[in-house]
């Protein structure tokens, strides 16, 4: 099996845990560039033109984010759009709103049966993490690959809550890469 084949069987698999557990719709269209991602709380967004791999983290990460939004009045705050160049005191907060949902993504992986992917998720969400923080110091959208590093610390899944999804906003106007 390809890595392709492999990313996008793995997608079949969250995407399915994410709409059948948690009743969070997914829908694939054009989202207007430099955003491949967003979300309103009860649905995720993914552009139609990402790879599986690409998707494959979308999935994991915005539903982190859906969980963090529905279980936490104060994320939904920290995951709006803002005003580049951020003040730095606020960064700490924002970096760790994106390790929870890396955390919360890595359960949903597990819940899925995949655990293999673990190392790949965790890299995938330092890079993230990283391009952020350059976003939000330099307001200069860079190339996201020029942040991976292979073999970042591991997180821990964090155990997802029950929650309801309620619809709020779209972020249309976010950071997601």
């Amino acid at each position: 099996m390809s890595l392709a084949e492999r990313f996008s069987n793995a997608c079949a698999q969250v995407q399915a845990r994410i709409e059948g557990t948690y009743g969070i719709r997914i829908v694939t269209r054009d989202i207007p560039d430099p955003l491949t991602g967003d979300l309103n709380g009860a649905e995720i967004h993914i552009d139609h033109a990402v790879t599986p791999e690409q998707r494959l983290f979308l999935l994991a990460h915005l539903f982190g984010h859906t969980v963090q939004w529905n279980v936490d009045p104060a994320a939904f705050d920290l995951g709006q759009p803002r005003q580049v160049p951020v003040d730095e005191a606020i960064l700490p907060g924002l970096m760790n709103y994106e390790i929870i949902a890396g955390r919360y993504g890595l359960a949903l992986l597990h819940d899925a049966g995949l655990h293999d992917l673990d190392q790949w998720l965790v890299d995938y969400t330092a890079c993230d993490r990283a391009y952020l923080a350059h976003y939000y110091r330099t307001a200069r959208r860079e190339k996201s690959e020029q942040f991976w590093i292979d073999g970042t610390p591991l997180l821990t899944p964090l155990p997802i809550p029950a929650f309801q999804p309620q619809l709020r906003a779209f972020r249309a106007d976010g950071v997601v890469i």
